[in-house]
């Protein structure tokens, strides 16, 4: 059988670096390149010891140009694992060169340009592509995405708000108003990067909030939260990110207005959206997720709970944010695409 062929630009970070692991034991593809300008001629068992006994061991890290990635035949998929800004400069020439591309950066998940400068800090390098590219969390996208050459993979954060909110929203369970949502990541989550406060003395025993109030994933959170509703009255919510001492993880727990909402309804609207989701567990009301459970999976774990006296509705997810929150999702829309089976090289 035909192995589909791919690369991973920018496979220095940590989701770069997860993309390799992933698809370096998938069983349908051929990883044929590698990027990273700062790791150019080291090989990836070097590298990412994890991988020294894999089919990719040898591979070696290589720079990368757009023009050269989009002019070579060899390539059928290309994911981007770069920083914002610079993932559009490449998606440009890829799309047009009729390459698949995957973007785990943020440069194609908000439909207004000027959100995106307005959160980003400059202006779209791409505008003309922000139509062309769905923005798939594939557990709750229609099934028009899978045409699309150019995909935009959801954010850590907003994976972890959406998937338990998107269906009681499209229910009309909940009204889309009064949402706080309180999220604690992983440090793995900031990339590599040498900075004060992500050293371990700083972060060891140690948890913080930071991006009050106009964290970057909150334009991604309130945008696709609208959409959920149906309606044209914008969804604003309180985003309130926490830097946690753990590697890798995400904790996240909304709370809403029940507005009167029976728990069996909302689980009912949970049962019916991810009954054949293998990456979504629903657990019992007053069964919390712990981000131990999840590490290292693409798994993510949601609950929820009425409180009677304050008449809130509180709803608990954890994901591991490099895989269900970044590469993880990025191979389970691949597998989709290409008609593989969704589990393929994440079980």
């Amino acid at each position: 059988m035909k192995k589909l062929r791919t690369a991973i630009v920018g496979a220095s970070g940590y989701s770069g670096e997860e993309l390799v692991r992933l698809l370096g034991r998938h069983p349908r593809i051929e990883l044929k390149a590698v990027t990273s300008r700062s790791l150019a001629g080291r090989y990836v068992a070097e590298v990412i010891p994890q991988l020294r006994s894999t089919p990719v061991a040898n591979l070696a890290f290589t720079a990368s140009e757009p023009a050269t990635l989009a002019a070579d035949p060899e390539l059928d998929v290309i994911f981007l694992a770069l920083p914002h800004g610079v993932a559009a400069g490449y998606a440009l020439p890829l799309v047009k060169a009729g390459k698949t591309v995957i973007d785990l950066s943020a440069d194609f998940r908000l439909n207004n340009p000027a959100t995106y400068a307005a959160y980003y800090g400059a202006a779209h390098a791409a505008p003309e592509l922000l139509k062309a590219a769905p923005y798939v969390i594939p557990e709750l996208a229609d099934e028009e995405w899978k045409s699309a050459n150019l995909i935009a993979c959801p954010g850590c954060y907003p994976t972890s708000v959406q998937i338990p909110l998107v269906p009681l929203l499209r229910a009309g369970l909940l009204a889309g108003s009064g949402i706080i949502i309180n999220s604690y990541s992983g440090v793995s989550g900031a990339g590599k990067k040498v900075a004060e406060d992500f050293l371990y003395a700083e972060r060891n025993e140690s948890i913080k909030a930071y991006g009050i109030p106009r964290h970057r994933h909150l334009s991604e959170i309130e945008e696709q939260l609208t959409l959920a509703t149906g309606r044209d009255q914008p969804v604003m919510v309180q985003f309130n990110p926490h830097l946690a001492p753990l590697t890798r993880g995400i904790a996240t727990t909304v709370t809403v207005p029940a507005n009167g909402l029976a728990i069996e309804a909302l689980y009912a609207a949970w049962d019916d959206a991810y009954a054949n989701a293998p990456f979504v567990s629903v657990l019992p009301s007053g069964c919390f997720p712990d981000t131990r459970h999840i590490a290292n999976t693409n798994r993510a774990d949601i609950s929820a709970i009425i409180d009677s006296r304050t008449g809130n509705c509180i709803i608990t997810s954890v994901i591991d944010n490099l895989l269900k929150g970044a590469s993880g999702q990025a191979v389970q829309i691949l597998n989709l695409k290409y008609g593989f089976a969704e589990t393929d090289g994440l079980l």
